[in-house]
């Protein structure tokens, strides 16, 4: 096989299609902390403030700035391969979000710049393979995670979905809502439970921009989660699942995105002028 010109090298890292993942900013440890105060301040744990964090710094595409967000959040070894867990698992539900690219090479940035102590603590076994046995387990899971979120209207938008394409509501279901953004049985611990999943959804689409509409789903998501129960993620939860908790959350990764960008996203735009 042929080598690549340099021309077409230079096409493919043209600066205005940002081929690069962002640096971190002089300001985004700032932005972290004073993210991290305030969580505490509503009496939320730590996983709701981290889970909106990582979700918009992987949706911003600054790998660097996702090794500090680690370091700043674990003050000890414990922590580091606790938050460490965490962090990986919130990467790999922006899959269903982001698309793989962004979540592979961030993920494996992460694993990379972690410090080697705590990197041979992080789990090995995967927890989403499927089995004759899971795979029954897949569409129930699926369409119960589903309805959580989308109830009253989950099944016309299911309608909707296989209009648009007779294989989107298979695909959305079975690869997404039923294998990657609800959790097996028995995975990885801290494992990214119903209401820190839907703050994932909120942070990664409020940071890709341009969806608004689902940025809604997700919000009125989270509020359904917060009101069955979710899993614990502090005494603040009832204020996290109301109107303020819901313009924090919203705000926390408008703070992220601007901090990393400078301009409120990272996904390519184009000049037509320069092509």
């Amino acid at each position: 096989m042929s080598k690549l010109s340099p021309a077409l090298k230079a096409a493919i890292n043209a600066p205005f299609a940002r081929p690069g993942p962002l640096p971190a900013s002089k300001n985004i440890a700032a932005v972290y902390l004073a993210i991290q105060r305030e969580a505490s301040s509503h009496s939320l744990g730590v996983f709701p403030w981290l889970a909106l964090t990582t979700a918009a710094t992987m949706t911003a595409n600054s790998p660097a700035s996702l090794t500090l967000l680690h370091d700043l959040a674990s003050p000890n070894p414990t922590s580091a391969v606790q938050n460490a867990t965490f962090m990986r698992e919130v990467g790999l539900k922006t899959i269903s979000f982001n698309g793989i690219p962004r979540a592979l090479n961030q993920l494996v940035h992460l694993r990379s710049a972690i410090p080697a102590e705590i990197a041979a603590q992080l789990p090995t076994t995967p927890t989403r393979t499927l089995t004759p046995e899971s795979i029954e387990q897949v569409q129930p899971r699926a369409r119960a995670l589903w309805n959580s979120i989308y109830d009253p209207h989950s099944d016309k938008l299911v309608d909707k979905l296989e209009a648009a394409h007779p294989d989107l509501p298979v695909h959305i279901l079975s690869n997404h809502y039923g294998t990657l953004l609800s959790d097996f049985p028995g995975a990885n611990n801290p494992a990214v439970g119903r209401v820190l999943t839907s703050l994932v959804a909120i942070a990664c689409l409020r940071a890709q921009t341009g969806v608004g509409l689902q940025v809604v789903s997700h919000v009125y998501g989270l509020r359904k989660g917060v009101e069955e129960g979710g899993e614990e993620v502090g005494e603040g939860e009832k204020w996290l699942g109301g109107e303020e908790g819901n313009l924090w959350a919203l705000g926390v990764v408008d703070r992220v995105v601007q901090a990393i960008t400078g301009e409120g996203g990272s996904f390519a735009t184009y000049d037509k002028a320069k092509l």
